[in-house]
């Protein structure tokens, strides 16, 4: 007996040996892990001290105006973009306007915009004149002791060049230009679009980057259709991709540009929730092809609706006078998809002050990647608009204290989609040239991207065998 009770104890003795070992072991393991756990995020946050993350842009609107990118040796570059533009014959810019230069060898292929500015058409026209806006302020850019800030410069030197600018006036040329007269075999449009290929192609600033850090115009839906499948790999400025292909022109690549508006901006707005009688307004072509079929389903559901204004209007007949009237006397005004994605109705209504209900589901808004349009607009899927009183239900529902809080906003960011010459911070064309900045870094890569493989050669001298298979567009 007194053996098993013997036995028993030294059984009980070494199990709590083994017992605390194993806890002397598991704490020793414990300890080592969190050691090595502190020295790895010790390591990260050397890292962030050495590449802290203010040196990158900051891309809200009211800090945009100093462009601050980090290049490749992580030095920080501050100042307006530098742009390089092509001293192209008027032919495709301010000759369109009719604009001629003076006699002579020596004469300037630009006006003296200190003297003369050539107007732009009025009316429609305006609303997709951005062009026109860009290069007046990339040669005002050149004046010394311009008594104001500026987003873009213009440099003489294309390798100091941040972007290469292409004064083509493409939607002028579409709008006045693209019929072909009796005596023509092709219209003028068309014609000028084969000589920009035929320029571009033969410049060594496109045969260096591929084209990738060119910049084209091309606000109207229609212009450049002849030529935008061979200038693909620049940096198009367009108001909506709706008649793109993705591998032609895509957010990624490309910059979205407002409209011009072309109704009156409400100046010294004094209204409100109660002043304003209409609850929602459209005015304009009601029956479109593509996706603007929406426009013509909406109209049968809200045409009785008594504090809506849902009719067909045109510029004719003061019928921008009467829109301008209709969009500030409305809370709410409607942006339909048409034949594209976008109108010049949503830009008219931010003028008007007026709550924009955008119902085009494919559509694509200028600045957004700085701007949140949900602070000021409302928006409706197609499929859920076509439901009845979806839509008047939807809108009804929205409270004052919501809509004037939305009213506020837009009166703070009306004056980014304002064009003025010469420009101002933040106005429109500073903003367009902030939005073709950001772009930049993703043009450098690509760039870098396509030079991979331009130099591989094989023993014998040949270009190498996997170059050769990687077609350049790849890049």
């Amino acid at each position: 007996m007194a053996m098993v009770e013997k036995n028993s104890s030294a059984i009980g003795y070494v199990a709590r040996n083994l017992l605390l070992s194993l806890f002397v072991v598991t704490t020793i393991l414990f300890a080592l892990s969190c050691y090595f756990v502190l020295r790895s995020t010790a390591h990260n946050r050397f890292l962030s001290s050495t590449f802290p993350s203010k040196s990158f842009v900051d891309v809200r609107p009211e800090k945009a105006n100093c462009r601050c990118v980090k290049d490749e040796k992580s030095s920080v570059i501050a100042g307006p973009l530098k742009v390089y533009m092509y001293n192209m014959d008027p032919e495709f810019h301010f000759g369109l306007l009719d604009w001629k230069k003076k006699e002579g060898s020596d004469s300037s292929v630009w006006p003296d915009i200190q003297k003369y500015i050539p107007p732009y058409p009025g009316g429609l026209n305006l609303q997709h004149s951005i062009e026109y806006w860009l290069t007046l302020d990339l040669l005002a850019s050149e004046y010394e002791n311009a008594p104001r800030s500026v987003a873009a410069k213009r440099v003489y030197n294309s390798s100091e060049a941040d972007v290469i600018f292409v004064p083509f006036f493409s939607s002028l040329s579409y709008n006045r230009f693209s019929k072909v007269n009796p005596h023509q075999k092709t219209s003028r449009n068309k014609d000028l679009q084969g000589k920009l290929v035929t320029f571009l192609t033969a410049q060594e600033e496109w045969k260096r980057s591929g084209g990738r850090d060119h910049v084209v115009l091309a606000h109207h839906p229609n212009s450049m259709l002849d030529a935008r499948n061979k200038l693909f790999p620049a940096m198009f400025i367009l108001s909506d991709f709706g008649r793109y292909p993705p591998t032609v022109a895509n957010v990624e690549k490309d910059v979205i540009a407002p409209y011009k508006h072309v109704i009156k901006a409400y100046e010294n707005d004094t209204s409100g929730f109660d002043s304003r009688p209409i609850l929602l307004y459209f005015q304009g072509a009601i029956y479109r092809k593509d996706g603007g079929f929406v426009r013509q389903e909406l109209f049968y559901l809200l045409q009785d609706e008594k504090d809506v204004h849902f009719s067909f209007g045109s510029v004719r007949n003061g019928g921008i006078n009467k829109a301008s009237q209709g969009m500030h006397n409305s809370k709410f005004c409607l942006n339909i998809a048409g034949d594209t994605p976008s109108s010049n109705r949503l830009f008219d209504a931010i003028a008007s002050h007026c709550v924009p209900v955008i119902i085009s589901d494919d559509i694509e808004l200028p600045f957004e990647d700085v701007i949140d349009y949900s602070e000021f607009s409302v928006f409706v899927r197609t499929s859920d608009a076509l439901k009845e009183n979806f839509l008047v239900n939807l809108i009804r529902g929205i409270t004052k204290e919501e809509w004037t809080r939305m009213w506020n906003r837009l009166k703070e960011v009306e004056k980014y989609y304002e064009f003025h010459f010469p420009s101002k911070v933040d106005d429109a064309v500073q903003m367009i040239w902030q939005a073709i900045a950001r772009k930049v870094p993703g043009v450098k890569m690509r760039i870098h991207k396509s030079r991979r493989y331009s130099g591989s050669v094989s023993e014998t001298g040949k270009e190498s065998r996997w170059s050769s298979l990687i077609p350049r567009s790849f890049w």
